[in-house]
């Protein structure tokens, strides 16, 4: 019984009209590297769930959740899509499946999210796990852990999101299970046990073994089983038992170092039935403590059922996770929000999309009570209450809708306003903020023009509903140029932006080149002094500021605090001279951009008892952070990435030679299923243009991933190139 069970025996958490109960409730996600198989993976669970009755195909371009035009082109997915669906487990043989008996037969309720694997939209993958429960992590059985694995598995850890590994692609050539079971462990540090090992590889790949129960789940010859019936739970085969005996030995040690109720048994020489067993696992999953581990081929339609039946043995519901934490609004004071339908209304609005039917559509996850069209819901950011006319749940590309929601359940609002990522949205007497998620600044950006003038309102209404939809995306104008600027997280997701704009909004824009976001720092304490003064026959201006500025941690941003004492500048000035040096902190100073990492103290000053204005004010405190930076030894940062390539062997002697001409540093070469893997860390200035390079000098038979790593010092010979191109065009600059 989980905590919160505990503690609310007397006062059901369940509604009485409420179909699905909490305990028959999981929200997950499907998370992985990109083209590991997460919409095929979720395309085959949705088939057997029944929500579906022909199974889509991501090469066909007719999957379920890459329901968008730019996914279905591209092959890949764009933004996160939630899905409802249901499952039951059955039983294939009476006394066969006997780890499952515990939900055989009852009706569950699964929410799923797909997110993307490309690096350009880890947004969508950032806000989807602050609102799981639990997560499939998805990886390829041929390479293993791959670089966005590691930045999906660090997003879900933040969150502290419970995990299920599948290995998916078990058919595919140099598909090899232990290499990537090791992989998990040396790379994620991941406490991995498998609890179903294949019975064989590649094209011999012909079922799984089910560690916990000792049973083999074999498919039959050829098997494309539209139903996905044609399979067969029987004993393991001779020449397998050996082996499954050892990993069932394995499970079970693994499990009782963490768990008492195992290590009693085992202590004491008991037998440890699979029914204790599975529930010391899930205890484990839960507390995040252990990982188990599934493989199969999604693409084959093989191991998606006990992968399936998985999600509901192993990983949490509502009621099995802690409790959300929020606060009061404006206060550091802590408010829990006890997960129950019968407590007040309390959810998070975690993603915006513009709909073309139905208009704006807000996701939101509901963490406390419930919501029914017609009720009016409080937000305390705006501190404004609207009502709910719409209530729907999404099943890809269709709308179903309802009318009501319960705790624990992922649904879409209709026609609100004035509505954030991350919004607290709940009852007005319940006045909470829960914790938003976090998202990552971008690295890149470009000027965009409209073809023509009658286009310039129609491509600013969209940029503004893009810039809703998603955080990591940015548009602004350049003072300088008045040109207007979108950055973003890479040159893809600034290509599908400017798609989106063509295709949803009728309008055709003209680009720049992409520029880097760059940034600036200092290396050096120093002072500095800036003075406005202006005399025109009448009032003048008058304003006095000294600063100290010193180098902060790396990654710790701007620090900025008044140490003004003996009223040298009067209090109601102080916040003048602070908006100064943020807004020259923002424009930057060494080349025009944006400065990081630094902190700035205000020490002292003067003013005039008659001249004196906030104008003057906030222009010394620009004046007084320029004159201190350029004492304090600048330096000009870029972004760095890591980029792991995947090349046949012949290839690897011109790979190698093309990152090292693109200033890169090779931090490990690696064989793995035939191929080689080069890991490397690259400039990102150096890597435009890079997926043609790389098809070209491997005749299409490379691949790469890359993700932003860090912010270094840009190279004396480099410098000069790159602050002649700011001075040029500032229109670049962010």
């Amino acid at each position: 019984m989980s905590a919160v069970l505990e503690k609310e025996q007397a006062k059901p958490v369940n509604a009485p009209g409420r179909e699905y109960t909490l305990e028959r409730t999981r929200n997950i996600g499907i998370a992985a590297h990109i083209d590991a198989g997460k919409t095929t993976t979720t395309e085959r669970i949705l088939f057997y769930t029944g929500l579906i009755h022909k199974i889509g195909d991501v090469d066909d371009g007719n999957t379920v959740t890459d329901w968008m035009e730019q996914e279905r082109e591209r092959g890949i997915t764009i933004t996160s899509a939630a899905v409802t669906c249901f499952w039951t487990q059955k039983q294939t043989k009476p006394g066969e499946n006997e780890i499952y008996k515990a939900c055989l037969g009852v009706p569950h309720r699964i929410n799923i999210i797909d997110t993307p694997g490309h690096v350009d939209f880890t947004a969508e993958v950032e806000r989807s796990m602050r609102v799981l429960d639990g997560a499939i992590a998805v990886f390829c059985g041929v390479a293993g852990v791959q670089p966005q694995s590691e930045t999906v598995w660090r997003q879900a850890t933040k969150y502290k999101v419970p995990r299920i590994a599948f290995v998916n692609k078990m058919d595919r050539t140099g598909a090899n299970f232990e290499n990537a079971l090791n992989d998990m462990r040396k790379k994620l540090n991941a406490y991995a046990y498998p609890v179903f090992l294949p019975i064989g590889a590649e094209d011999q790949f012909a079922g799984v073994i089910d560690v916990v129960n000792q049973k083999a789940i074999v498919w039959g010859p050829g098997d494309v089983a539209n139903e996905g019936l044609n399979y067969e739970i029987k004993e393991i085969p001779a020449e397998h038992r050996e082996r499954a005996a050892m990993a069932l030995e394995e499970l079970i040690d693994a499990v009782s170092n963490k768990d008492d109720e195992i290590a009693e048994l085992v202590l004491e020489e008991k037998p440890v039935t699979p029914a204790q067993l599975k529930a010391a696992i899930r205890r484990l999953t839960c507390k995040i403590e252990l990982v188990p581990v599934l493989c199969g081929s999604a693409f084959k339609k093989k191991g998606v059922q006990p992968l399936i039946d998985a999600v509901l043995d192993y990983l949490p519901g509502p009621l099995d996770v802690p409790l959300a934490e929020g606060a009061e609004p404006g206060t550091d004071n802590k408010v829990v929000v006890e997960t129950s339908d019968s407590n007040q209304f309390c959810s998070l609005a975690f993603k915006l999309w513009t709909d073309p039917y139905a208009g704006k559509l807000v996701f939101f996850r509901v963490y406390s009570g419930q919501l029914a069209k017609g009720d009016t819901i409080y937000n305390p950011r705006t501190r404004k209450r609207e009502r709910v006319s719409r209530l729907m749940i999404i099943q890809g590309s269709e709308r179903k809708d309802i009318e009501r929601v319960y705790a624990g359940d992922i649904a879409a609002l209709v026609g609100l306003r004035n509505i954030t990522t991350g919004d607290t949205l709940c009852d007005e007497d319940f006045n909470v903020t829960l914790e938003p998620p976090t998202f990552p600044e971008p690295v890149i950006s470009m000027a965009v023009e409209p073809k023509t003038k009658a286009d310039r309102d129609k491509m600013s209404e969209g940029l503004q509903r893009l810039a809703e939809e998603d955080p990591t995306f940015r548009c602004f104008t350049n003072e300088e140029t008045s040109q207007l600027i979108i950055a973003g997280m890479g040159e893809l997701h600034l290509e599908i932006i400017c798609d989106r704009l063509k295709r949803e909004f009728k309008v055709d824009a003209n680009t720049g080149a992409p520029q880097i976001a760059y940034r600036e720092t200092i290396t050096a304490p120093a002072d500095g002094e800036g003075k406005f003064i202006r005399q025109s026959g009448g009032r003048g201006q008058y304003g006095h500021a000294c600063i100290k500025v010193q180098p902060n941690e790396r990654g710790k941003g701007v620090e900025i605090e008044n140490e003004i004492v003996g009223g040298a500048i009067p209090k109601e000035y102080i916040p003048a001279v602070i908006d100064g040096i943020e807004e020259a902190i923002k424009g930057g100073v060494y080349a025009g951009y944006q400065v990081i990492d630094l902190k700035v103290q205000v020490v002292d000053g003067t003013f005039h008892e008659v001249d004196s204005s906030e104008l003057a004010f906030k222009m010394a405190g620009i004046f007084a952070l320029k004159d201190a930076f350029k004492k304090a030894n600048p330096i000009l940062l870029e972004p760095i990435m890591r980029v792991e390539v995947t090349t046949p062997d012949e290839y690897q002697g011109d790979l190698l030679g093309d990152i090292n001409r693109r200033r890169g540093v090779i931090h490990g070469i690696e064989a793995k299923g035939g191929q080689t893997i080069l890991n490397a860390q690259v400039p990102l200035a150096e890597m435009f243009g890079y997926a043609t390079a790389i098809r070209s000098l491997s005749k299409g038979r490379a691949s790469y991933s890359m993700e932003p790593l860090t912010f270094e010092q840009v190279p004396a010979g480099v410098l000069n190139t790159i602050l002649n191109a700011a001075a040029k065009k500032p229109a670049a600059r962010t």
